[in-house]
Parts: structure tokens; sequence; C-alpha cells
């Protein structure tokens, strides 16, 4: 059975056109790269994506891996007995490009440099995931980032560098901060901001939401009660008669800004787990002294 490895790292199927596999690749590579994806195997698809676009791309290497499969590349010194093949770069093993095995226009697109020109071309992207806290208050971080460079003898490798960076206070997911000069061969390097999933809050624009829990009895007596914010606990007052799914506001209290978000507390009443004979005594009193039927409108 003919060995299709190299398809199945890009998904596509043994008979993709070359249209197919470019776009196979460039999905494959912007979701493993290692810029916006530190799963435990993200690195291995990358990179085992990257091996099979190498040979997937090139018509003539396509037809050897269609042929001999993971042998393709083995010197086949019959096929020109007045040359060794294995004195050819392209034949030697281990994914060294030359000028014509590199597609420089695919890695502009990537990863925003012009490879094997050294003209600068569109911004580097990246992506940073932070806490909602530090949106709030502002924070420093340092990100590390890896960036596809190309050796004098034109072999792709990965580079390693640090940069620190100051996230803005109300900064918003899907916002954007600019570092210039810091991406590879000195291109600008756009930062997308993403916020991790917070376990008590919701973010919508530059306003907050937390769900409140509250008691029967406070729902309908109303009062004042404690609720969380980003800053610290505050006193919330719950008016008398409160109902399920209520927005309660307060101004200014979301992010912060020139027009400062609000934060928005949402009732959920909740019953006890378990109730004592007292309470079950008291619930029984006060079934008897109200005359409210919430069904009246459904005719029962």
């Amino acid at each position: 059975m003919a060995d299709t490895a190299f398809y199945q790292a890009l998904n596509v199927p043994k008979d993709a056109s070359a249209d197919d596999i470019k776009r196979a690749y460039r999905k494959m590579a912007r979701k493993y790269h290692p810029d916006v994806n530190q799963g435990a195997d993200a690195d291995a698809k990358f990179k085992a994506a990257g091996a099979a676009y190498e040979v997937l791309s090139d018509p003539e290497k396509r037809a050897a891996y269609d042929r001999f499969g993971a042998d393709w590349d083995k010197p086949r010194p019959e096929a020109d007995p007045r040359r060794d093949p294995r004195q050819d770069p392209r034949w030697q093993g281990g994914f060294a490009f030359d000028e014509g095995d590199v597609n420089p226009d695919m890695f502009r697109d990537l990863f925003g440099q012009r490879f094997g020109g050294g003209s600068m071309a569109q911004d580097q992207h990246a992506v940073v995931e932070v806490a909602l806290e530090d949106a709030i208050s502002g924070a420093k971080k340092t990100l590390t980032l890896q960036t596809p460079q190309i050796d004098d003898s034109g072999r792709v490798t990965m580079q390693t560098h640090r940069i620190d960076l100051a996230i803005p206070r109300g900064i918003l997911p899907g916002q954007h901060l600019r570092l210039s000069g810091k991406g590879a061969g000195g291109a600008d390097l756009l930062i997308e901001v993403t916020f991790q999933a917070h376990p008590i809050y919701r973010i919508e624009g530059r306003d907050l939401y937390v769900t409140l829990p509250v008691t029967p009895w406070e729902a309908a007596l109303g009062g004042k009660i404690k609720m969380p914010t980003p800053t610290g606990p505050v006193d919330l007052t719950v008016p008398a008669n409160a109902r399920q799914g209520q927005k309660l506001r307060l101004r200014g209290r979301g992010m912060p800004a020139a027009q400062k978000g609000d934060l928005y507390a949402v009732l959920q009443i909740v019953n006890p787990p378990k109730i004592s004979a007292e309470a079950r005594a008291l619930y029984e009193k006060l079934a008897g002294a109200q005359t409210f039927n919430p069904r009246a409108k459904l005719g029962v």
C-alpha cells in the first residue's frame, strides 16, 4: 500500500490539487504554530505539516513520494549514471531547503517576512491570553515567541526570543498591541489580546456581568447583601419582591476607560438544599397567608 503519511499530516486526500495542499498547509500552520498553540502535540503537528508541505508542494518530489513512499528521497544512481545524486543537496534528507524549495509567498503570508530576499513585508501576528484582573489594573508580561529564520544554506529554523509586554489598563479582548520592530527581520509585531475564562465574571463590551445567588426571602424582603467586584466585595441593595434574572447595575464598576463600563448583578433565586422543621412550618404559614397564584394566566 502506498505511503500516505504526508497527505494525512495535511488532512487532504491523495488526489488533492496544489491549491488544496497550499490551503491545508496554511490552516495547519496557523492552528499549530507555537506562537498561538501551546498544546502538547502542537509542535509535532506543526513540524509534520511543514515537512509534508515541503514535499507535496513540489511536483517532482510529490511524484517521487507517490511512487516510492517514505523512501522517496533515497539516492537512486541509476536515474543518471553520470552523476551521484547524493551530491545534490536536494537529496540529502532532513528537509534542507534551497531557494527553489522555499515558497517565499507562503512564509510571507504566515509570518510576515519574505524569506530569501530580506525585504520587509506584512506585520507578524501573535496572541496573548490575559486575566481579567490584569486587564482592569494593567500588568507586565514576558512573551516567548518563535519565529522562522532562514540561514545562508537555505535551511528554515525556528528562533526563540523573549519580549517584555505591557498590558494597558482597560484593554478589551480582540484589541491589538503593536510593537514596532519586534517581529522577525525588524517587522512590527501585532499582538491580539484574548481573555482567560473567568469563574465569576463575563464581559460584554466594557460591561461586566456576575450571576448573583439570593435566597427566596432575600428576594421577597429585599435588603443589603454582599456581592463580589473585581476590586473587592461591596454592599448591594436588593429591592423587595426581586425577580429571577433581574439585573441590578453598579455604575462605573466595569472595565476602566474614559467612558467606564458598568457591573451588572443578575439575580438567581436559590432554594436551600435542606430546610428545618421550623423553616418548613414558616413556609406553610406563608402559603396559607398568600392568595397569589403564579399560574393564573395558564387557566389553572
